[in-house]
């Protein structure tokens, strides 16, 4: 298929590449990229989003993939987009939008025939190898029509899969990320209690790597923490200063507006914000997960 990409950065690069290698033609654009030579990643680039458009000539039906940060950026671009495709064109956000954000910008293109679908994309920036998982949201004929890009960038035949109408892909991709907040916190917990024990003078990476054999907690998580402290036990270049990016928020909000207890989730968000503050090397392990995963960046300890 032939697509265009809004946002070329490290996960819209590595979505630019891994369709490329499975044979589509991707059209890019990105306002940061002044001065650099699309030609050296595979991608046809282009100076805006009207001229993304306009290359996109090939099927009757254009596809843009928008890949820019949630807030303000998305909207944006998609009120550009707006006026830039025509009845019957599709919009793909792939970020991590508010899913109620979402649901209103879908009814608003649905008035110039525009479909929306939101794809919760997980996988960071090991995607472009491994795959990604792919949650999507939207138009059914939509869904169905941009199937053999979700299928290219999955991770195997059951890495993306269809959620429901518009917003439901983001509302997922949402409680993805809050179970993730948990289990991320509770990782940095045991290792920090690990890392305590002065009296066994443990080594931290022999026990990550031994836990990835067998154990109830092996986990890509624990195969990111193991390499992490492969590279320093003691984390002594990272900061215990961990962001959070908003999606455990929403999960929180989400939580009780349904009346659903989120203990872990809700406790670890505020572990995060105490993180600021803070001196502690779960907080480490915390920040160097983020980075590990999502090539978040890490603030270099002082």
């Amino acid at each position: 298929m032939e697509i265009g990409i809004v946002g070329l950065g490290k996960m819209g690069l590595g979505i630019s590449k891994r369709l490329i290698k499975n044979g589509h033609s991707v059209f890019g654009y990105d306002s940061q990229w002044k001065n650099v030579d699309y030609n050296s990643t595979g991608i046809s680039g282009s100076n805006s989003i009207p001229d993304l458009v306009d290359q996109l000539t090939s099927e009757p039906q254009k596809v843009i993939w928008v890949m820019v940060p949630s807030g303000s950026a998305t909207e944006s671009t998609i009120k550009d987009l707006s006026t830039a495709l025509n009845k019957g064109d599709i919009i793909i956000d792939g970020g991590n939008s508010y899913y109620k954000e979402t649901i209103k910008r879908a009814v608003k293109l649905k008035e110039f025939g525009i479909s929306l679908l939101d794809s919760g994309t997980s996988g960071g920036v090991w995607g472009e190898e491994e795959g990604y998982c792919l949650m999507i949201g939207g138009d059914k004929k939509a869904y169905d029509h941009c199937k053999p890009l979700f299928k290219s960038l999955a991770a195997g035949p059951l890495g993306s899969d269809y959620m429901g109408e518009s917003g439901a892909g983001h509302f997922v991709k949402m409680i993805h990320n809050g179970i993730e907040y948990g289990m991320m916190q509770s990782m940095a917990e045991g290792f920090e209690i690990l890392h305590a024990k002065n009296e066994f003078d443990l080594d931290l990476h022999k026990i990550s790597s031994l836990w990835r054999h067998g154990s109830v907690v092996r986990s890509w998580l624990l195969d990111l923490m193991d390499s992490a402290l492969s590279e320093d036990s003691e984390l002594s270049d990272v900061a215990p200063y961990v962001e959070d990016s908003g999606e455990g928020r929403w999960t929180i909000l989400e939580s009780i507006d349904l009346d659903v207890p989120s203990h872990a989730i809700t406790s670890s968000l505020y572990s995060r914000f105490y993180s600021r503050n803070e001196d502690s090397f779960g907080f480490k392990v915390l920040a160097s997960l983020r980075n590990q995963f999502g090539g978040h960046n890490i603030k270099k300890a002082k």
